[in-house]
């Protein structure tokens, strides 16, 4: 059982709300809360540190880029890792419940998805309720398992985490651990999240459809360059047992 959980929050240029979503973040849940800082240019760093987070510094933007950084800083205690956006677009208080199947055992990755759960009208445009539905679909298609959403609301266990290799700099990230976690054999539940329209600030993604667009190319494709990946590496090893057979 988990006994030293870690908070991640991504955050490039968030200082009009970092303070708030640090506020609200539940007493004695997180033994560390590290915001992996892309690069801003306002106030983002000096209003973490103030409410009490560790800030690792990232130049390189990018989502997957910030995680990793993140990654790098964890206390070697560390048990399970939540990942939680920066915008108060995702609730804070709900971290407990991807949590709780950790800490009982019953899963290694625990996702928040939002189109089981709550989200408020406008959280999710159009654009994003069809990049999630095509990349489920395609991930089911593939893999035979069904994925309900892509959100990145999730906790996971340090093991399983740094089992799934994760490499994704930018937009796929996400997906990219979704994809691994089947490959790995990991034990994956969704739990129910709610979903909001962000308090403050910019949609770095979302509110721009070019940025949109080139982040669902990135997410289709890393699903299917892993799968052609495990294609050929299960093609490698037949052919290896197939050449020592007598």
């Amino acid at each position: 059982m988990p006994t030293t959980t870690v908070l991640i929050i991504p955050a490039l240029n968030e200082e009009a709300v970092i303070g708030l979503t640090l506020q609200r973040i539940p007493q004695n849940l997180f033994s560390t809360i590290i915001v992996a800082d892309n690069g801003s240019t306002d106030r983002t760093v000096a209003v973490a540190r103030q409410h009490g987070a560790q800030v690792v510094s990232i130049p390189e933007r990018g989502y997957g880029a910030a995680c990793l950084a993140a990654m790098q800083h964890l206390p070697s205690d560390c048990d399970a890792l939540v990942f939680l956006q920066a915008d108060l677009s995702e609730t804070p208080e709900e971290a407990q419940q991807l949590l709780a199947p950790i800490y009982d055992g019953r899963a290694d990755l625990v996702l928040g998805s939002r189109t089981m759960g709550n989200a408020a009208e406008g959280a999710l445009l159009p654009h994003q309720v069809f990049g999630n539905w095509l990349a489920t679909r395609l991930i089911r298609l593939l893999y035979g398992y069904r994925y309900t959403d892509l959100g990145p609301f999730r906790a996971i266990r340090r093991d399983a985490l740094f089992r799934l290799r994760m490499r994704d700099r930018n937009y796929g990230w996400t997906i990219e651990m979704q994809v691994r976690a089947l490959e790995e054999g990991l034990r994956i539940l969704e739990v129910p999240v709610s979903y909001k329209v962000r308090v403050a600030g910019e949609n770095k993604v979302s509110g721009n459809l070019r940025v949109s667009i080139l982040a669902g190319w990135k997410i289709i494709s890393t699903v299917f360059r892993l799968w052609l990946r495990r294609r050929r590496t299960a093609s490698t090893s037949e052919s290896l047992r197939s050449s020592s057979r007598p």
